[in-house]
């Protein structure tokens, strides 16, 4: 049932992350890059405004039939709520109000979650800062598939189903490589998640949290917005593990295909990584890119060289403090 071709294993690599050094190079070089970082004073406006067109659309949808809630779930809420995500994966690094204020930020992020349906928020906001300081580390970064994952889903159409499923592989997959203690801030997310869908349920019925969460499940796996998760870190060219994508979808998915950009430079928001590029473009404009999401996941379909064995992991040697905090 497992493997029938192309890779075997993960590709292995035993150097540092490339954007530590390329940061400080660039910095070095570039200083005024600093002045980019920081909060972005219109990002809480044009996540608010996401939110409550989420609230008019579970409204407008609640006396739908289910084949209309359903479609309005793909083509329009899932696309909000994927792009929702995507503002709580910039809050994550506190760029909504900046790191004085880190708990406005991660009260914020829970106030995008609401229209995703499930608590998201505050779960997300502590491993992906693992990504960031242990990038493709060995059950560290939980971003990366399980061995069973680069195993089992080696086919095309195996692929397809992985990609459709994507959604609970990423919720599930800490839970079995990098498993923490629950904290008070994915309570509090829970309880606000559990009151809010209470709330439209009172007042609507079930169809508006069908529409959330339908729309949440299925715009995170097969989607041409889902193409971010494979173009990001898969490797598509050996010995390259961070991708950029510089297409119109950015401006629906708060500049997240900036990825090289936003690795070097998670301090900086995403609606500023256009200026990274910009002020050091012979650092980025040689580097492999994607252009489309769409041929993204169609590569990573047919392609047999690219599968969820297609990450860069490395080991990470954390000190005894560092492994008491993981």
């Amino acid at each position: 049932m497992g493997k029938t071709g192309g890779r075997a294993d993960f590709e292995w690599v035993y150097t540092d992350q490339p954007h530590t050094a390329r940061r400080k190079e660039i910095l070095a070089k570039y200083p005024e890059i600093k002045t980019l970082m920081g909060p972005d004073p219109q990002l809480k406006w044009v996540v608010s405004g996401l939110v409550l067109i989420q609230l008019v659309a579970c409204y407008l949808v609640h006396d739908l039939s289910w084949k209309w809630v359903f479609f309005w779930a793909y083509g329009f809420g899932g696309c909000i709520n994927h792009s929702l995500t995507l503002a709580i994966h910039d809050i994550s690094h506190n760029v909504a109000f900046g790191n004085k204020l880190a708990k406005w930020n991660r009260w914020f992020a829970m106030w995008a979650n609401l229209p995703i349906g499930l608590p998201y928020s505050a779960s997300f906001k502590k491993y992906h800062i693992d990504h960031h300081r242990y990038l493709g580390g060995d059950q560290l970064d939980v971003d990366i598939p399980t061995d069973w994952e680069g195993w089992f889903f080696c086919t095309p159409a195996r692929k397809v189903l992985w990609l459709f499923l994507q959604p609970f592989f990423y919720a599930l997959r800490p839970l079995v490589v990098n498993p923490k203690p629950v904290g008070p801030m994915e309570i509090q997310n829970t309880v606000v998640q559990l009151l809010a869908d209470a709330v439209i349920f009172y007042f609507w019925g079930v169809k508006p949290i069908v529409y959330l969460i339908a729309g949440s499940i299925l715009c995170l796996g097969i989607h041409p917005f889902s193409g971010h998760f494979i173009a990001e870190h898969y490797m598509f060219l050996k010995g390259h593990e961070t991708y950029s994508y510089y297409g119109p979808l950015n401006f629906l998915t708060f500049n997240v295909g900036y990825h090289m950009e936003h690795h070097d430079f998670p301090s900086i928001p995403g609606s500023k990584l256009p200026q990274v590029k910009k002020i050091a473009a012979e650092y980025y404009d040689s580097l492999p890119q994607h252009n489309s999401w769409f041929q993204v996941l169609w590569d990573f379909v047919f392609d047999e060289n690219i599968s969820p064995y297609a990450r860069i992991k490395r080991e990470y040697k954390l000190s005894k403090n560092q492994t008491e905090r993981n």
